[in-house]
């Protein structure tokens, strides 16, 4: 049996975000869908950028993507992990690695020399009642391919872990398939996550398929699971992906989150908190679930110390924590 030596292996858009405080106005004048993800080409997030230094707004830059977020929560709870992505040889690739292997996460696609595609970088919005909405250019990022994704270093995870973001482009979508076959092959537990409503809008069926013939874990929100579902009904909506996969995270925002385990369905409460950025929640419930998965916890422990992380994340500005969490572990969990 190969030696296991990464908890997670995590394949997802390498994105540097860049992060910054906005008030509705802003948000309302970029004519995008509030609240969600909108792809932009490089004009369109040229001009996002020229109208927040004209504004004259303080901008913060982060090693991001949904999957790459969940890592590093992976390693802030005391995990391992290793990260397959696709970066440009430019300045935010560059900060990009760096900014990965300095929050303990392993690294190591190569830098993609392409002068005419660049790092894929995403602006993040936030609005004073904590709503993010989410600009995104994916840049060198859309050009990942299976060729990328390493077999040796799946068999030598605990589980894989594959966002959705990645089925929006030919060539991510293939990688994601061979991430999933890889690791059917070496036996490796396979997670997916929704990632977000406009994914589901135009890619639910392909979705179910997934998660059928690959899934073991899917995670996903209260608002995605009835976009998914096609009701309003959340406890129907959960019954209906606990048949399809074994084990299923639904976050429910500050309602906490339902565990379904092989159809026992379980509440979790969420924490007290004051939300000021939901941006990286469900990024970092899926880090802590990760680790707690593959590192002795049941599953309603894992989504307890998800959650906790998770309401750390939202009190904070950007999509993760800057401090290690290892040593609140104890006492969440007991």
């Amino acid at each position: 049996m190969t030696e296991k030596i990464y908890d997670v292996f995590g394949v997802g858009n390498a994105i540097v975000d860049i992060l910054a405080l906005v008030d509705d106005q802003f948000v309302s004048d970029l004519q995008v869908n509030r609240g969600s993800m909108t792809l932009m080409d490089s004009p369109q997030q040229a001009e996002v950028l020229v109208r927040l230094e004209r504004g004259q707004h303080l901008l913060k830059l982060a090693s991001g993507g949904s999957a790459a977020n969940t890592m590093v929560a992976v390693a802030q709870s005391g995990g391992t992990g290793i990260y397959s992505g696709k970066v440009s040889h430019d300045t935010h690739g560059e900060f990009y690695q760096a900014d990965m292997r300095a929050a303990g996460i392993a690294f190591e696609v190569e830098m993609a020399a392409e002068a005419n595609l660049p790092t894929g970088t995403c602006v993040v919005l936030t609005t004073p009642d904590a709503e993010r909405t989410m600009c995104t250019h994916l840049g060198i990022s859309t050009s990942l391919s299976p060729t990328d994704i390493d077999g040796d270093r799946i068999a030598q995870s605990k589980i894989a872990y594959i966002e959705g973001y990645l089925w929006d482009a030919e060539a991510p979508r293939a990688s994601c398939v061979e991430t999933f076959e890889l690791a059917k092959r070496h036996k490796v537990p396979a997670a997916f996550t929704f990632s977000d409503g406009f994914l589901i809008d135009r890619f639910a069926d392909d979705f179910r398929k997934i998660a059928s013939e690959y899934c073991d874990i899917i995670f996903c929100n209260a608002v995605e699971s009835r976009q998914f579902c096609g009701t309003d009904d959340l406890q129907a909506c959960i019954a209906e992906i606990s048949q399809l996969v074994d084990l299923a995270f639904i976050t429910n925002s500050e309602n906490g989150c339902y565990v379904s385990d092989k159809g026992t369905v379980t509440h979790i409460p969420g924490f007290p908190i004051k939300a000021i950025d939901t941006v990286g929640a469900g990024d970092a419930f899926a880090g802590g679930v990760l680790f707690g998965l593959t590192n002795g916890m049941t599953p309603q422990q894992s989504a307890r110390w998800g959650n906790y992380i998770a309401s750390r994340v939202v009190e904070i500005n950007g999509p993760r924590l800057a401090q290690d969490l290892r040593s609140h572990l104890k006492s969440i969990i007991n």
